[in-house]
């Protein structure tokens, strides 16, 4: 057989390798023990159709691995739900600034917004970063879809040679087929037309009929295999073409998109940050025109407090200072004090006074009225003799 024989198989098992696809050690398929019963009919392109299905598992799995590899997930919902909650924040703004006022509910739920969803450009650095994820993700997949199709346009031609050969096999086995459908027929002829007594003669002939039913039978079983294996490798060639064709018709789809959104991104870079300078631009606005507000209304309500509490302490001031400093009912409260003590002094002393003479007096007469009793008493000698000391002081 010619080095050309498996050029197609050769050629797509070479692509799935510089992938870094292709298993060490691929394991034989079942379809290959069958085909040894069929191989001496014709040894090399029974050879190719092997060696062509047994690879077809490790070729079919390696695509069907790499195809469920390839999809772009849901990160489009992150950049849904990005542009949802800006727009959604942006209106909330709107609704605080119709009411005029924010309230304590409203002053949490934007520190609240801030801490969960972040600011307005974090947001759209978000939309940019898992943008450019998923566009640098479908480059990489439609690149490995390319190139798995092109082996598979190779891998085509090797199954539709082992079509081919399938067909040339399984004309041979039905040539074999056909001839031993002749030798079995002479045979039951033989059979049919013997005439006589040998018995040992008849009893050969019925031998041969026999073994040539046996040998139909045999190449009967080899010609539904080969035809088979025909037919399948014909459903198989002509439906994985219809079912190939539709996954080069989404990669095509996918790679319109891919380039359709580089281009979009590409060319409209500036209006995403043009908007997320405008978005947070409206938020600064927000914020200063409220401040502005808190100022006016704080330095509004300040004038009035000042007008109110101002009032009250300047007129205590002009009260203060020009009004009386000691109150007369004070210095009343005094002099009535001052004066009735006065008057009380007087009286208690007039009244000390002759208590005083009255008490002196009675001391007095107290006094001389002892020493008139003690005069007596000595007088008539009851008295008692004086001290020693006194009687030599008189003399």
């Amino acid at each position: 057989m010619s080095t050309s024989t498996f050029q197609y198989l050769d050629r797509a098992l070479g692509q799935l390798r510089d992938l870094g696809l292709m298993p060490e050690k691929a394991e034989e398929a079942p379809v290959v023990a069958l085909l040894e019963r069929i191989s001496d009919i014709d040894e090399d392109k029974v050879l190719a159709i092997a060696r062509t299905l047994s690879q077809a598992s490790v070729f079919n799995e390696v695509v069907r691995e790499q195809v469920s590899l390839m999809n772009l997930g849901e990160r489009y919902e992150v950049i849904t739900k990005s542009f949802n909650s800006i727009r959604d924040d942006a209106k909330s703004m709107v609704k605080q600034v119709e009411d005029g006022k924010i309230d304590t509910f409203e002053r949490i739920g934007n520190v609240w917004m801030k801490v969960t969803r972040g600011d307005i450009a974090s947001r759209f650095d978000t939309i940019k970063q898992t943008y450019l994820e998923v566009a640098s993700d479908s480059a990489d997949q439609i690149e490995r879809e390319h190139t798995i199709l092109n082996a598979y346009q190779d891998f085509r031609g090797a199954m539709k040679e082992a079509e081919i050969y399938a067909l040339e096999v399984m004309r041979k086995a039905e040539d074999l087929w056909e001839t031993e459908k002749t030798r079995l027929g002479d045979a039951m002829n033989s059979v049919n037309d013997f005439v006589g007594e040998d018995l040992a003669a008849r009893a050969k002939l019925e031998l041969t009929r026999d073994e040539r039913l046996r040998d139909l039978q045999f190449a009967e079983d080899r010609y539904q295999i080969a035809k088979d294996l025909s037919d399948n490798l014909t459903v198989n060639y002509n439906t994985s073409e219809v079912v190939m064709a539709r996954l080069m018709q989404t990669t095509s789809a996918k790679e319109r998109v891919y380039k359709q959104s580089i281009t979009f991104f590409g060319t409209n870079e500036t209006v995403l940050t043009a908007l997320s300078a405008s978005f947070t631009g409206l938020f600064g606005l927000h914020e200063s025109t409220q401040a502005l507000e808190a100022m006016k209304d704080g330095v509004s309500k300040s004038l009035e407090d000042l007008a109110d509490i101002g009032g009250k302490v300047q007129e205590a001031a002009i009260r203060a200072g020009y009004g009386p400093t000691i109150r007369a009912e004070s210095v009343q409260k005094l002099v009535d004090s001052v004066v009735g003590f006065q008057e009380r002094s007087t009286m208690i002393i007039a009244e000390m006074r002759v208590l005083s003479t009255k008490n002196a007096a009675e001391i007095r007469d107290a006094v001389e009225d002892g020493k008139q009793r003690l005069a007596h008493l000595v007088k008539s000698g009851n008295g008692l003799p004086p001290p020693a000391h006194a009687q030599n002081s008189g003399k």
